[in-house]
């Protein structure tokens, strides 16, 4: 298996996207450790993992609090030996359907200081148990909003582009230690898209969007006409968490059928 005798903190690993990479990294033979807000939510992942045969653990951390996210990072590397892999998939609450004209200052640079500051958090914590082992991969996920130019997405795209450009830097500056560190740049995924609607019409003069007309228009901007599934990011994920992608590093990875080719 890819991640034999790895292990691998997912942050945010409760919700959809978290939950869906730590059952892959699992599958392929990781120690994962759910680590979020919301212990609920990360019981029920950790309990379908268990179930299929992974080896999981949780932890209640608050990834935007800096004495959390370095205690947790420290009393597991003691434990278990050190960290292999981190992922951060810690959500926003950007607004949508507003112009930025319109919009108050504050609700426009929240979910970016918030995004920032938890993957700035994240690796700086695991980076320093990364470092004196010679080995280690950070990884973030991001969205093809960070390269289309759609109106009324409040913040989203500075926040995705500002996560990359994070992701470059300290791949540049971990790299010598050995250390890899990517965004994997997805579509909007259909399973993590919640509720009926309307969602904002993006520009499109629609008056607002089902989450039918949502999806098939996400669907029409990549080259396969089709969006990208959990089960795929997934996968994506977990190659590159592995040795095998041991030269890919200040990258963006594109999983997005297309939609972005940059």
């Amino acid at each position: 298996m890819l991640l034999d005798n790895k292990t691998a903190v997912v942050y945010g690993g409760g919700g959809t996207i978290g939950g869906a990479v730590a059952r892959g990294f699992a599958r392929e033979g990781a120690r994962v450790c759910l680590a979020g807000r919301t212990e609920a939510t990360l019981d029920e992942v950790a309990q379908e993992i268990r179930a299929a045969g992974g080896e999981v653990e949780t932890a209640p951390v608050d990834a935007l609090d800096e004495k959390s996210v370095d205690d947790h990072a420290d009393a597991l590397a003691r434990r278990v030996g050190g960290i292999d892999v981190t992922f951060n998939a810690i959500g926003s609450k950007d607004i949508h359907g507003i112009p930025v004209m319109q919009m108050p200052f504050e609700d426009f640079k929240l979910p970016i200081d918030e995004a920032i500051r938890s993957q700035f958090l994240i690796a700086r914590a695991a980076s320093r148990h990364m470092v004196p082992r010679g080995s280690g991969v950070i990884l973030a996920i991001t969205a093809t909003t960070a390269r289309q130019v759609i109106p009324e997405v409040g913040c989203t795209g500075v926040r995705f582009d500002a996560i990359e450009s994070l992701c470059r830097q300290l791949a540049r500056e971990l790299g010598p230690s050995g250390i890899r560190v990517m965004a994997l740049r997805t579509t909007g995924i259909p399973e993590a898209v919640r509720g009926d609607g309307p969602f904002p019409d993006y520009g499109t003069g629609k008056g607002g969007m089902t989450r039918a007309e949502l999806i098939e228009w996400n669907q029409n901007k990549t080259m396969l006409r089709r969006l990208t599934s959990l089960s795929e990011l997934a996968d994506v994920a977990a190659f590159m968490a592995s040795d095998r992608a041991s030269a890919v590093t200040g990258s963006v990875v594109n999983v997005n059928c297309g939609a972005a080719w940059d």
